[in-house]
């Protein structure tokens, strides 16, 4: 039989999208996706890609506004878009909004089996306030089941006394060949892109969010660390934009020798130059559900450092194979990793190969597989 999906997720990711392809070519599954809004202004500056959506969806209609730093989303018409699709199964990307809330009760009421997507994880910053806590011990005794990227996410659903055979893991992912491809344009012409790009040649990379919790300044004090000579030899690149962004800039002016840049956000397209001409990616962040600009640096064959608060840790970075692990706000430890790849580039070329094979597994089909096994055992019960 064909069941009916329907994923309820924030926006139109441009991470998302070759995923939601994917399922939507699976035999027996008619997908539709509902978007609570195209983007997110006040956070992100992704494109997107509506040229690449292979599947059915809609937006809601929706109103946004930051109010005393809260990301508030209000939608209409959650509740009809749901009845006119008549899903078989419902996956909810989070619990964060209203319109989440509504699904759940609408699916609730009509016995219609309701998946939550998790990536929270026990190192997340998030957890802790007592009213969300019990809030989402509510929202969890509902759900029919899970699904998780990987262990840590596994591991925090255990601690809520989640039951196992609850819990599906659809390994998370991004289009490996995409990025792959595009690395492999820019070292055909290395020299030219780094002139074109404004970049040292090598550098350490960190793309992401220019704030505190992302541990950007843990990571220039760490490349302050490295000896006269090294900082003379490698450089160093932000590739992202925040709040934090002006006042790193200043502190990284008074570091000397040494060049550090920041290019500024770069669009998904734009990434694969930057993971390429990189002696290595750096993420030292102090909480991270997931972290998929993990994901692309390593199909672009770079070897990561990561801080062992990152969700895709466990699952994705494997100790002196493909990376390095350190603990977050461990600036020394940092500054090792950092000297001991930028002294032994034969290791971290070996490192990016053993990146490249590994990341094979963490693709868009691979989740779309994770995916449609969870659809197919808890619709079971509706057969």
């Amino acid at each position: 039989m064909t069941r009916r999906v329907v994923i309820l997720t924030e926006i139109i990711s441009p991470y998302r999208i070759p995923l939601f392809n994917a399922l939507a070519r699976h035999e027996g599954l008619d997908l539709h996706v509902i978007f609570l809004a195209e983007t997110d202004p006040n956070l992100r500056q992704w494109q997107v890609y509506k040229e690449e959506i292979k599947f059915s969806y809609q937006v809601l209609p929706a109103w946004r506004k930051l109010l005393s730093g809260y990301n508030t989303l209000l939608n209409r018409g959650v509740a009809r878009a749901l009845a006119a699709v008549a899903p078989d199964v419902i996956l909810c990307g989070g619990y964060n909004y209203l319109a989440f809330w509504r699904a759940l009760l609408w699916a609730h009421f009509r016995n219609i089996p309701f998946l939550l997507w998790s990536e929270s994880t026990l190192q997340d910053m998030r957890r802790g306030h007592v009213l969300v806590e019990f809030m989402k011990g509510e929202f969890f005794d509902k759900c029919s089941g899970f699904v998780v990227p990987g262990r840590s996410a596994m591991e925090y659903l255990r601690a809520y006394k989640i039951r196992e055979e609850r819990i599906f893991t659809a390994p998370n992912a991004v289009d490996n060949d995409l990025f792959a491809a595009g690395a492999t344009l820019a070292r055909q012409v290395p020299d030219a892109r780094r002139r074109e790009l404004g970049l040292p040649d090598p550098y350490f990379l960190f793309v992401g969010r220019l704030v505190p919790e992302k541990g950007v300044f843990d990571l220039l004090s760490a490349y302050a660390k490295l000896n006269e000579a090294l900082r003379q030899k490698v450089g160093l690149v932000f590739v992202g934009d925040g709040a934090s962004r002006r006042q790193l800039e200043r502190q990284a002016a008074s570091v000397a020798p040494g060049v550090i840049r920041f290019p500024g956000f770069a669009q998904r397209d734009q990434l694969a130059a930057y993971y390429a001409l990189a002696q290595a990616l750096i993420l030292p962040t102090y909480t991270d559900t997931w972290g998929l600009v993990v994901n692309e640096a390593m199909a672009c064959s770079l070897p990561v450092i990561l801080s062992r608060a990152a969700g895709c840790a466990a699952d994705l970075v494997k100790q002196e194979w493909n990376g390095l692990l350190v603990q977050p706000g461990d600036v020394p430890a940092l500054a090792v990793a950092m000297e001991m790849l930028a002294q032994q580039p034969e290791v971290c070329a070996a490192m990016g190969l053993n990146s490249r094979r590994h990341i094979s597994h963490y693709s868009p089909a691979g989740w779309s597989v994770g995916l449609a096994r969870a659809v197919a055992t808890i619709g079971e019960g509706r057969d």
